[in-house]
């Protein structure tokens, strides 16, 4: 009998971010700090929203690209927030998650063999997605003494004539670094004169502590070469909604929609009338969230700097990314012995890219009470390794 299976599909390996949370979950009294989900419910007039569509029978299938009345406030929401101007009617498409668009973007845009810049460490279906639609991932290695930030020169060293497509993971997970407009600049420059696209992951974009974030498709150029990609999970404590969305040029979201016409149909309609409050009145929300986790964040950088462990200063996300190579271990060793002597769970920097050895990704999207739990055991493992 034959294998029944893409050989594709078998090759890609399973999430490293699932493995210990498989174990957590089996496990009295541990402390989790593995998973990028914010600890908040979600705010109960999306909630109330979502529940009177319900109430009175908004059940029904919606239009391919989502609901005429959200596409129009994703539109004015990214125009009032980061000044990007999108076609409600054909520029935006609403999606399972911020995963299917990216899942979108590749597939639509990607023929075999050809090339795509992963900056890694970052987010784990990049890779994945791409090897799925035949495309090929070139890993460009974000170095710590870069801020984790990618450059320009990188870009270009990386490029040859199969490059189509850039991904841009900023707000970064799992390091949490940002980049500004004037840092993203020549990144486009290099972009326009290699002929390249964009696929920026602005999930995050909402939780940024200091600057405001930019997005490489508000500059000169970009906004025909880049896919923008965002959501409701993490801004608005919305992951259980499953609803994104991806804007750009009309050419390749008439694709991207015809491909989610055909897998998908479209997103949950009690969700979509939801994020329509969301957007019309969640700004408030958005900001005490942050507020909350820029104090658990400030918490966590003292914390790891005091028990000795180098811990590069997040500034977006709900991620810090403390270097653990004086312990002698690897990532996973000191994730794996932290859950069986300590209870706690996190995130080995190799879960998202060989270059993360070396590293830990500890989300506090937790709360502060939790954190300090955490931060108690770890520190007494620290102590005890060392010695």
């Amino acid at each position: 009998m034959r294998v029944p299976l893409n050989s594709t599909i078998q090759d890609i390996r399973p999430s490293g971010i699932r493995k210990f949370f498989d174990i957590v979950i089996e496990m009295k009294d541990a402390v989790s700090l593995g998973v990028g989900e914010p600890d908040f419910d979600t705010p109960w007039h999306i909630r109330e929203e979502g529940i009177y569509s319900l109430e009175k029978g908004r059940g029904h299938y919606t239009s391919n690209a989502g609901l005429k009345e959200l596409r129009m406030e994703i539109s004015n929401y990214l125009l009032r927030r980061f000044g990007l101007e999108y076609k409600w009617d054909k520029e935006v498409l609403v999606t399972i998650g911020g995963s299917e668009a990216i899942d979108l973007a590749m597939r639509v845009m990607l023929n075999p063999g050809d090339e795509v810049l992963l900056p890694q460490p970052s987010y784990v279906s990049y890779d994945p997605c791409i090897r799925m639609a035949g495309g090929k991932p070139v890993i460009i290695e974000l170095q710590e003494k870069d801020d984790f930030r990618i450059t320009a020169e990188q870009i270009r060293n990386a490029c040859t004539e199969k490059t189509k497509i850039l991904v841009l993971p900023f707000p970064n997970n799992p390091t949490g670094a940002v980049m500004s407009r004037e840092e993203l600049e020549p990144i486009a420059e290099v972009v326009r004169e290699k002929d390249l696209f964009v696929v920026s992951d602005e999930i995050y974009a909402e939780l940024t502590y200091g600057e405001k974030h930019s997005s490489i498709a508000g500059l000169p150029g970009m906004r025909e070469r880049t896919i923008v990609i965002n959501g409701f999970s993490k801004a608005y404590a919305m992951t259980g909604w499953r609803l994104g969305y991806a804007c750009g040029p009309e050419i390749i979201l008439s694709q991207m929609t015809k491909l989610h016409q055909f897998a998908i149909m479209c997103a949950p309609t009690t969700s979509q009338y939801a994020a329509i409050e969301a957007l019309k009145n969640g700004d408030g929300d958005v900001e005490m969230m942050c507020d909350a986790y820029d104090k658990r964040r400030r918490y966590l950088l003292h914390e790891f700097r005091r028990i000795g462990l180098p811990c590069f200063e997040a500034r977006g996300a709900f991620y810090v990314f403390p270097c653990i190579r004086s312990l002698g271990m690897t990532s996973d060793e000191f994730a794996t012995k932290l859950l069986m002597e300590e209870k706690v769970a996190v995130v080995p920097g190799t879960a998202f890219g060989d270059c993360g050895e070396g590293f830990l990704r500890i989300s506090y999207a937790y709360s502060i009470d939790k954190l300090k739990v955490a931060m108690e055991r770890i520190e007494k493992f620290v102590t005890a390794h060392r010695s």
